[in-house]
């Protein structure tokens, strides 16, 4: 059992010694502390220690489909603050001027640079612009996570997986040698801490990117055997792209990949804002899950993501328009019911989704869109639970769906010139 006096989160000056950090390091990496708090802890105990830090950066790359890695600098003056930087294929001018790209690309162990003793302006202008703030001392070295003691560089468009850091001082003499001795003894365990962390993070950005916000959290909350299903009321709603199919044969590969994920980012966006979460996507279009609290609830957020859907929708394509682009419209069916919600597969490949007759009706209503010349279709189960709801909902009459025992009532939503399926 770990003594409780690990449990601090501050540092005081009379007990700060490398042990004690690297005790806090590991009881916080044990803990799932995140980077930020880490690298606070971090810097204010190197302050207690005696160590003349002015500015401190740490960079991690990332596994992430919008941001490619992530930053922390810490100032004395103003404390810490956490950033991420966008995913791009060549490195941008600032990165290709920084010491830790340096670091990096050119093989070097460490970058050491006593600024003080500059009289020529340094090839890096981060520097410059240290030393006119004060700066008289920087150090900057990396731990890899690949087997190896240094960071070792993979091209000039990928950045090793690992940490790159640096440390300025504003110390008349800048760091002694027991200061960077101090730092170096506190770094593995620092390392690790951070990799726990980042671990962490991708584990839960992977799960919320690929399964869904719900769907994520729930596997990482435990629920992964197979057969594990929970049956719930929840509102289907079944989004596809109407004459994408034609488009996307005229079309090169790289437009309909741009123009299926300009739709799909404004169908999503949507259903998040009004509460619901994204089952899976099937080709040109997805399904969705609306489950907020009781069914009446849930029926009146898919409706009121209905009218939202639609002017966002027409904001796109007049966008595209107005860059020459093709655009589409689409339609949107949307059943309740009883559905089972967990996983369903093999034991090497499951799959976090819901089956269920709520889900089949609401695909057999996706596919009346045509017949009806109707863009919304909306089941009575939903026009029933809603009420009474904002949107106008207009019948559209009584049909027998296939696989179904009793008729079901259709129902659209009005507005003027209100959307019809074109053909």
């Amino acid at each position: 059992m770990l003594d409780t006096e690990f449990e601090m989160t501050s540092f005081e000056p009379a007990k700060v010694s490398t042990h004690t950090l690297i005790d806090w390091l590991v009881q916080k990496g044990l803990e799932g502390a995140g980077q930020e708090e880490l690298l606070e802890g971090f810097c204010t105990s190197l302050v207690d220690m005696g160590i003349p830090l002015m500015r401190f950066h740490a960079a991690q790359s990332a596994l992430h489909p919008v941001y490619g890695g992530t930053g922390y600098s810490w100032y004395k003056s103003t404390g810490g603050e956490s950033e991420k930087f966008e995913n791009t294929d060549t490195p941008s001018e600032m990165w290709q001027q920084s010491p830790l790209y340096a670091l990096l690309n050119e093989d070097l162990d460490e970058i050491r640079v006593k600024l003080v003793d500059q009289n020529e302006p340094s090839r890096f202008p981060l520097l410059n612009d240290l030393r006119e703030v004060g700066a008289t001392d920087y150090y900057a070295t990396g731990i890899s996570y690949e087997g190896s003691g240094k960071m070792r560089p993979d091209g000039t468009k990928k950045v090793s997986d690992g940490v790159l850091m640096s440390w300025a001082s504003d110390a008349p003499s800048g760091f002694d040698d027991s200061d960077l001795r101090n730092i170096h003894a506190v770094l593995p365990h620092l390392g690790l801490a951070l990799k726990s962390a980042k671990n962490q993070n991708l584990t839960e950005d992977l799960m919320r990117v690929y399964l869904g916000r719900d769907a994520g959290r729930r596997v990482l909350s435990g629920e992964i055997r197979r057969g594990s299903l929970q049956q719930i009321d929840a509102v289907i709603w079944n989004f596809d792209l109407e004459g994408f199919t034609n488009l996307s044969e005229d079309l090169p590969g790289h437009e309909i990949i741009d123009m299926l994920n300009d739709y799909l980012a404004v169908a999503v966006g949507v259903v998040h804002d009004k509460g619901g979460n994204i089952l899976k996507f099937m080709g040109d279009g997805l399904m969705a899950m609306f489950d907020v609290g009781e069914i009446d609830e849930d029926a009146r957020a898919a409706l009121s993501a209905v009218p939202l859907l639609q002017a966002r929708m027409d904001e796109l394509n007049a966008r595209r328009q107005a860059q020459g682009l093709p655009v589409a419209n689409f339609t949107l069916a949307l059943h309740s019911g009883e559905i089972l919600y967990g996983n369903i597969g093999s034991e090497t490949r499951l799959d976090f989704t819901v089956i269920g007759p709520a889900v089949n009706q609401a695909a057999r209503i996706a596919g009346m869109h045509r017949s009806l010349g109707q863009r919304i279709l909306i089941s009575d189960d939903v026009a029933v639970a809603a009420r009474p709801c904002a949107q106008d909902l207009i019948s559209v009459g009584r049909y027998m769906l296939r696989g179904v025992n009793e008729p079901k009532e259709l129902f659209t939503v009005y507005s003027p010139g209100g959307p019809s399926v074109t053909g």
